[in-house]
């Protein structure tokens, strides 16, 4: 399937602790998305474009039915066949790196030699829309998404069909492979131009960066197009040897199906995570309102930061957690001493000094993600210049989250009143953090704390 950028996916991708694939965050917010899209309708604009693509189409198709010419006649079993087919492979989706891709390639090429080579644009329209008519009828597409997978995704049998056709009709043959490579190619330049030029006119989409999405999917075509001539050879001596791709069309199928439910499960679990991370950050809140409202503030000014520093989105999440929990630990401190209002003795500081280990065992006990935040929060107290707590770690020792979340957190912290003291004024927090720049905090971070205060100062 050849989708539109806006219609895109990422790959799953990454290997976690156990050796397990999981998602990468942009690719479970892709797949979301584009799993989301199919049940809405689409924009005035865009459908209105799309209209437009499928008259082309349409005209393109009847015009090469029309003008080349074909000594071909096969049954009408196994036209139904090579449709059927067709419709079958269009709905094993495969979502990967940049695409949703199925193994129509397997049928298609059987069909440039066994069905009249005129037909196949009209063939691949109707073996689509059959395939969308039942994703529609089972409520897993919005009826306007039709046009959209016919105007995007039905252009690619085009492209072949021309270059064989001005080849001449033929039988296939191993001679021929420059003949075929020469399709594939136009195949893959009409499956390219017209999605990307109506997405550059409607959605100001680049067609470089719909090149550069689909790759893939293209890559993974070319890989199939040799077992698509293998079943061709056999095909043009008997046409329902098109059968003959089922039972690979069958296990394709189970793999689909086998990787849709490993992708469900990874996002149920991320939302399992997030839900934990937000229950721990309302016992937080339970236990001590001061620093749980804290927690909040320095999860605003974290992901401001974070942005400010370009971090990836998974870096940005992890961000988002550690700060909202870098504080957990505190909930087995006494309240005695985290709401003291005078100075704390030094027993007193060593005790509270151990609410990032505690942090960290807590999160550890949860396992998974929120394991690996529990690394990042126990090392939310150490300094750049490595007289922090609890294990000394100086400079980029110390993880760029933890250092941000660090900042941030002192930064709040001087600008909150409590207890035994009123809050700086915003000017003198800065001032004060620009100070510490370089031996409490790392200077970088500092520059983009200040330049982030300094553009959305309400988030102070």
């Amino acid at each position: 399937m050849r989708e539109p950028i806006s219609c895109l996916v990422s790959t799953v991708a990454g290997v976690g602790d156990r050796g397990q694939a999981h998602l990468d965050l942009e690719v479970q917010q892709s797949i979301e998305e584009g799993r989301a899209r199919r049940l809405t309708e689409l924009a005035r604009d865009e459908l209105v474009s799309l209209v437009a693509s499928n008259v082309l189409l349409l005209a393109t198709a009847l015009a090469t039915a029309l003008l080349i010419p074909s000594s071909r006649t096969p049954s009408l079993l196994a036209a139904a066949l090579l449709v059927g087919a067709y419709a079958l492979a269009y709905r094993l989706e495969f979502e990967l790196s940049t695409g949703s891709a199925v193994p129509t390639q397997l049928v298609l090429v059987p069909m440039l030699f066994v069905l009249p080579l005129g037909l196949v644009p009209l063939t691949v329209a109707g073996a689509i829309a059959i395939a969308c008519a039942i994703d529609v009828a089972r409520g897993l597409m919005h009826p306007e998404r039709v046009l959209l997978q016919l105007g995007s995704n039905a252009w690619h049998a085009v492209g072949p069909v021309l270059v064989l056709g001005l080849a001449g009709e033929g039988a296939p043959t191993l001679s021929d492979w420059p003949l075929y490579v020469a399709a594939l190619a136009a195949q893959f330049a009409f499956d390219f131009v017209a999605p990307a030029a109506r997405e550059w006119l409607v959605l100001r989409v680049r067609p470089r960066m719909h090149l550069r999405q689909m790759g893939w999917v293209y890559l993974i075509d070319a890989c199939l197009a040799p077992v698509g001539l293998a079943i061709a050879f056999v095909a043009v001596e008997s046409p329902v040897a098109i059968v003959l791709a089922l039972p690979l069309i069958g296990l394709l199928l189970v793999f689909s199906r086998e990787r849709r439910v490993r992708i469900d499960s990874e996002l149920e679990l991320r939302d399992a995570y997030r839900g934990t991370v937000f229950l721990l950050g309302d016992v937080v809140e339970a236990d001590d309102a001061y620093t749980g409202a804290h927690s909040r503030d320095v999860v605003e000014l974290t992901l401001g930061v974070a942005e400010a520093l370009g971090l990836a989105t998974q870096e940005r999440r992890d961000a988002e957690f550690v700060a909202l929990l870098h504080d957990v630990g505190k909930v087995r401190i006494p309240n005695e001493i985290i709401n003291k209002p005078g100075k704390l003795t030094p027993e007193e500081r060593a005790i509270i000094e151990t609410h990032t280990i505690e942090g960290e065992r807590m999160l550890h006990r949860v396992g998974g993600l929120l394991g690996e935040i529990g690394k990042l929060v126990r090392s939310c107290h150490e300094r750049w210049d490595g007289t922090g707590y609890p294990d000394g770690l100086a400079g980029e020792e110390i993880p760029l989250v933890a250092r941000i979340v660090c900042c941030c957190d002192a930064f709040n912290a001087m600008t909150t009143d409590r207890s035994y003291r009123k809050g700086m004024p915003l000017e003198e927090a800065l001032a004060e953090v620009e100070r510490c720049a370089g031996t409490q905090f790392d200077p970088h971070v500092v520059e983009a704390l200040v330049a982030y205060v300094a553009r959305v100062p309400a988030a102070a």
